[in-house]
């Protein structure tokens, strides 16, 4: 099988089919269970991990927004960057000037474990912003990033640097690069054979009688 490319799952992969290669490789708890939301535009997002570490504070930042600033500069093509603020929704910690600085970089979307602002911006932007809700302040002197580009934890899942994420409005999964080039292939082919499915249930053809044949659901 030739190389399957970011583009080619974007144009056939969802959260949904992943996640269910994922249990076929018996990793079946990739997928946070939090309710995130896409507050900018829909569709699927599919990238590599560009990660932060957040935290709250109660004091004044010294240094505020360096390396949250540092993170989005690093942004490579193809990634989508990861806030990972423990689901505080102290502050909006991400918003329509580092969504501005992020897709310069060439990043295709931000997943924040909390809470974002200036979501009207973003919109019109058409930068993808998936996160857990909106709250109107800034981070400023009320979150800051403690780390990039190191592995964190969101909802019990941990997501590495680099490993590959695919979002929409069913949820997020992440791949662990261990198991990528097989959970890939094994998606790709189950959408090949969902595909089939539906045309022959389309066609007349009774569930069971199409899931005896095919074994996909």
């Amino acid at each position: 099988m030739a190389e399957i490319t970011l583009a080619m799952m974007r144009e056939l992969f969802t959260s949904a089919v992943v996640c269910d290669a994922l249990d076929q490789e018996g990793l079946p708890h990739q997928s946070p269970r939090l309710a995130f939301r896409s507050l900018t535009k829909p569709g699927v997002v599919i990238g590599r991990c560009k990660t932060t570490l957040w935290a709250d504070m109660a004091h004044a930042d010294p240094k505020p927004y360096e390396l949250e600033l540092q993170a989005v500069d690093g942004c490579q093509p193809d990634d989508v960057l990861i806030a990972a603020a423990g689901g505080s929704m102290r502050s909006g910690i991400w918003g329509e000037l580092l969504s501005t600085a992020a897709r310069n970089s060439g990043c295709v979307g931000v997943i924040v474990d909390g809470a974002v602002r200036d979501v009207a911006q973003m919109r019109q932007m058409q930068f993808p912003v998936i996160a857990l809700g909106t709250i109107l302040y800034d981070s400023k002197d009320r979150q800051r990033v403690i780390d990039i580009d190191v592995p964190v934890e969101i909802g019990g899942v941990t997501f590495c640097p680099g490993d590959l994420i695919v979002a929409d409005d069913d949820g997020i999964v992440v791949v662990p690069q261990r198991v990528e080039a097989a959970v890939v292939r094994r998606a790709w082919e189950k959408v090949h054979a969902e595909n089939e499915v539906r045309d022959a249930i389309g066609n007349g053809m009774k569930a069971v009688a199409a899931f005896q044949k095919y074994g996909v659901l």
